[in-house]
């Protein structure tokens, strides 16, 4: 048998000044949906060898590293705990998460801690735990209000649970109620995500993030495409669909921050905004990327051998990369551009800010205090705005 390749990061020397979260991975799932390519494990895939315990102490001994290898131990500003299933811990569980934090790291007054959590294995009870134990958010999975369309994506909650739990959420006192959307799936109608946005406007969050299906290869969904059961999602009623969903949600006070997220002023996700903004944060659990000041890596993904380098004093880590100028500059326009901020002229090279002109000729973009920010048709199109610019 070939021994493991251990994997060691480079110094690690958190950004003066730029934002610093944590990312949590939950690799538990209680069924896998047809169309999810995460890297989530069932009961039944993982056997017997795995457990929650388990994986909580491989986490502890996770942050321990990640405290002494990160120099300066900055503050943290966002907990971001993500799946998975994160609520198939519990309330009690994500309050140990949480503590693991709090134990290695120094969580900084007016964090915002979020999870996701799927309706099926929420409760009032839980939402009051979490909430009691410091989580000011939550993130709901929703997809859709449609029985069938749920059953085209394999999802296992009723429609009109997902709403319940928002509700519940936002009872237990939890200052930011998010629920997540997919648009775009075989069958579903233009009347199918009418029912589903009013069911969320009916809930009263302060956050939606709506997703156009993409159907990833090596998933259930990718096989029963390829069998022909199921039509891939139709560009042209994709692009209707984000257009319904905008005017709905912006006629309804929340305001598009990012291409993909729509909030109430202070409902934006501070976590995921410190991501586009080229932030900093240590990804931790199986599968989970991290990245400081353009070292970015990746733990390995299976949770056996996630715990198992743990155990033996070694960080989990299966790879990383040092990203040079052009990289990271590429990233950072990537980024920007998604954002209703736009992206400042300035950051600009000459050659870029030469083909903005472009850009706006086109009605893809306007120029607003010497940025350039994307239209409403420019959001449908954003992928080809940054290749128009980079290129």
């Amino acid at each position: 048998m070939r021994p493991e390749t251990i994997v060691t990061l480079p110094s690690l020397v958190q950004a003066a000044g730029r934002p610093f979260g944590i990312y949590v991975h939950v690799p538990f799932c209680a069924t896998r949906c047809g169309y999810c390519d995460f890297n989530t494990y069932t009961a039944d895939e993982l056997g017997d060898g795995t457990s929650t315990a388990g994986w909580l102490e491989a986490l502890c001994a996770e942050l321990d590293l990640a405290a002494r290898t990160l120099d300066g131990n900055p503050a943290v500003q966002t907990v971001f705990v993500g799946g998975g299933t994160p609520s198939l811990l519990g309330g009690a569980g994500l309050t140990e998460v949480l503590d693991a934090i709090s134990a290695h790291f120094t969580v900084a007054p007016g964090a915002e801690v979020t999870t996701e959590a799927n309706p099926e294995s929420t409760s009032p009870a839980f939402f009051e735990t979490i909430r009691a134990a410091g989580y000011t958010r939550v993130s709901l999975g929703m997809q859709s209000a449609a029985p069938h369309v749920l059953a085209t994506l394999d999802r296992v909650h009723a429609p009109g649970r997902a709403v319940a739990a928002a509700r519940e959420a936002r009872a237990a006192g939890l200052g930011h109620v998010n629920l997540d959307l997919i648009y775009g799936t075989p069958g579903e109608t233009d009347d199918d995500l009418r029912r589903s946005i009013d069911a969320v406007l009916e809930a009263g969050v302060d956050h939606v993030s709506a997703y156009a299906l993409v159907v990833e290869e090596g998933t259930a969904l990718a096989r029963r495409v390829r069998r022909g059961e199921l039509p891939n999602p139709d560009e042209d009623a994709l692009a209707d669909r984000y257009q319904l969903l905008d005017s709905a949600l912006s006629e309804a006070g929340l305001s598009w921050y990012e291409v993909s997220n729509w909030a109430r002023p202070g409902g934006q996700c501070r976590h995921n905004l410190g991501y586009w903004a080229g932030g900093d944060w240590w990804g931790a659990g199986p599968g989970a990327h991290g990245h400081v000041n353009g070292v970015r890596w990746w733990n390995v993904k299976h949770p056996n051998t996630y715990a198992k380098q743990l155990g033996q004093g070694q960080l989990p880590v299966g790879g990383h990369e040092v990203l040079g100028p052009v990289e990271r500059h590429t990233e950072d326009v990537l980024l920007a551009v998604r954002l209703n901020t736009g992206i400042a002229l300035a950051d600009l090279t000459v050659d870029e800010r030469g083909r903005v002109p472009e850009v706006v000729a086109r009605g893809l973009g306007e120029l607003v205090d010497d940025r350039l920010v994307l239209t409403d048709q420019g959001r449908l199109l954003a992928d080809g705005v940054v290749r128009t610019i980079l290129d």
